[in-house]
C-alpha cells in the first residue's frame, strides 16, 4: 500500500532546506571540502532520524550523510535534526542504487545499514541492501580501511548478509546474535528501541573492506 503524502510536506521540507542536498552528484568527490570535515560517514535508510541525530551528536567532527528514499519519513528526520540544532548532518532523498553518482571512489569511511527491508522472496534478492549488487557499490565508495556496520532484527537476512559479506571479500568482526542481551549497546534506531523493549534479539556485525580491494 502506498504511503499517503503528509500534509504540508513541501512547506515542511522548505523549512529544512539547508539540511537537504538537492544535487548530490555535484558534490561527488568534494563532500569534505564543501562542508569542511575530515571524515565522511553514510547512513542508508535513516528512517525518522533517532540514530542519525545521536550518532552525529557523538561525533561532531564527522560529516554524516543520511539517505532516505521516502520523503514522508525523511521530513521527520530532518525536523528532528533541525530541532536539535546539529550541524554535521546532510540528507539525500534518493535510492541507494545511485551511490556511485553521489560519491567518488574511496570517499566514504563508514556506512551504516540499520533494519533495512529484508525482501524475503528469492526473486527479490538483488533488492536487499546487503546483496552482492549493493556490496560492490559500497566497496567502490569506501576507503581502503572503510567499514560497514549492519544491524537487523531479521535472522534469515542476517545469515544471508554474513555470507554475502564474505563472498565479496569483506572481513567480518563483532558478530552478535543478541546485541543487547546484557544491556543496551550502542546507539539505537526508533525500530530498534521498540524491538528491544519487546525482547526481540538484534543481530549486528561489522564488515571491513579488505585493503587489497580497490
Amino acid at each position: 500500500m502506498r504511503m499517503r503524502r503528509k500534509r504540508k510536506l513541501d512547506d515542511r521540507i522548505k523549512m529544512c532546506a539547508h539540511l537537504l542536498v538537492d544535487a548530490p552528484e555535484q558534490l561527488r568527490g568534494h563532500w569534505l571540502d564543501e562542508f569542511k570535515y575530515n571524515t565522511l560517514h553514510l547512513e542508508l535508510g535513516c528512517g525518522k532520524g533517532r540514530f542519525t541525530v545521536e550518532t552525529a551528536g557523538n561525533e561532531p567532527d564527522v560529516l554524516l550523510v543520511a539517505i532516505e528514499k521516502t520523503a514522508n519519513v525523511l521530513i521527520a528526520a530532518m525536523e528532528r535534526v533541525k530541532c536539535k540544532e546539529i550541524h554535521n548532518i546532510r540528507f539525500i532523498n534518493a535510492l541507494a542504487d545511485d551511490l556511485k553518482s553521489f560519491f567518488s571512489e574511496d570517499e566514504v569511511s563508514r556506512i551504516y545499514i540499520n533494519f533495512c527491508d529484508p525482501w524475503p522472496a528469492n526473486r527479490h534478492v538483488k533488492r536487499r541492501l546487503t546483496s552482492q549488487r549493493f556490496l560492490e557499490l559500497y566497496k567502490y565508495i569506501l576507503s581502503s580501511s572503510g567499514e560497514i556496520q549492519f544491524k537487523t532484527d531479521n535472522l534469515p537476512l542476517f545469515e544471508f548478509s554474513l555470507k554475502e559479506f564474505e563472498y565479496c571479500g569483506f572481513l567480518l568482526s563483532e558478530i552478535s546474535y543478541n546485541l543487547h542481551e546484557q544491556s543496551q549497546s550502542g546507539v539505537m534506531t526508533d525500530y530498534e528501541l521498540k524491538f528491544h523493549e519487546q525482547g526481540v534479539p538484534i543481530y549486528r556485525c561489522v564488515a571491513k573492506k579488505c585493503s587489497l580491494d580497490k
